[in-house]
């Protein structure tokens, strides 16, 4: 599977993603910029994707191409640094990571292509954590994530969806270790799919992923992972009865599971072509029923959790 030790390369990966945008060089006309035959039903363009949201992506794509038969979508997945980076290449006309432009980004951006890129969330996604079958523990704090993130803690081995800056490794740094660094004993699979089966072999290993990857109950594919591996509990600071959750769609919808981050497209198009129109799919009702389906939280549409009673009389 080619894990990789990825201590000692995450800061280098980790600022080339978060300095590629602010660092655009020239190259050429922007995407669309001269023949602007596309439109939001026909045409064909490429778009890069953090690896983390392939599964739901996926689902989008398809079912956007199938009401728009002259239409296609390329997705590239990969890293998110690597698809910040995209954002240099006139190829590729939109990017889906965690997280928009800053002002001064957008303005690089602008004065690049000569109009202003747009960007927008579209879901809450969460980072799941997963544990070999045979693990004893299940629950954990972010003070217990931390400790095995930093290697002050080393009876656990952390395991990352990639061996570059992911989207899932700088949400590791930024929200739960801080900015400090990540311990030797943080290991990197080549995907999503990859920490699945390091963590179904490693009973010492726990893994962390989009929760897409794991979360749809009705995804034959999904439930052959989770029998190989089962998904923890993080400690909820604000519940109360239930101080560990885990990132199912009501926990994410009522602030209950801590590990949340958002997805974001931003957009190169000065026209009203075929990535504006697959981004408006992806905002309104039918890409954000989608995105309930595929158990992440629609970013533009309410979600309504409700309590009941249920009676056994009939």
């Amino acid at each position: 599977m080619g894990i990789k030790l990825i201590h000692g390369n995450i800061k280098v990966g980790l600022m080339a993603g978060v300095t590629s945008v602010m660092a655009l060089l020239g190259c050429g006309e922007p995407a669309g910029g001269i023949n602007e035959i596309d439109t939001p039903s026909k045409g064909s363009i490429r778009i890069s994707v953090d690896e983390s949201f392939r599964p739901v992506i996926d689902s989008q794509i398809k079912v956007y191409m199938a009401s728009h038969p002259e239409a296609t979508i390329v997705a590239d997945y990969k890293p998110e640094a690597e698809c910040l980076k995209d954002l240099q290449q006139d190829s590729i006309r939109m990017v889906i990571v965690t997280r928009g432009l800053s002002e001064p980004e957008a303005d690089q951006l602008q004065g690049q292509l000569e109009y202003r890129p747009t960007w927008g969330r579209i879901a809450w996604d969460a980072v799941a954590i997963i544990l070999n079958k045979a693990a004893s523990d299940s629950i954990f704090t972010e003070a217990d994530l931390a400790a095995y993130l930093d290697g002050s803690d080393k009876s656990k081995q952390i395991v990352m969806d990639g061996n570059s800056a992911t989207s899932t490794v700088r949400f590791a740094i930024d929200s739960i270790l801080k900015g400090k660094s990540l311990g030797d004993n943080v290991v990197a699979a080549k995907s999503s799919e990859g920490v699945i089966n390091y963590v179904a072999g490693d009973k010492n290993a726990i893994g962390m992923i989009g929760v897409s990857w794991i979360g749809n109950q009705d995804d034959k594919q999904q439930l052959s992972f989770l029998d190989k591996v089962k998904v923890g509990s993080v400690q909820c600071e604000n519940c109360v009865g239930q101080p560990f959750t885990k990132p199912f769609q009501a926990n994410m919808a009522l602030g209950r599971y801590p590990l949340m981050r958002g997805v974001f497209y931003i957009l190169k198009e000065g026209y009203t072509g075929l990535g504006r129109g697959f981004a408006n799919f992806l905002t309104y009702e039918r890409g954000q029923l989608i995105f309930k389906s595929a158990y992440l939280l629609p970013g533009k549409m309410s979600f309504e959790v409700r309590d009941i009673e249920v009676s056994g009389e009939k």
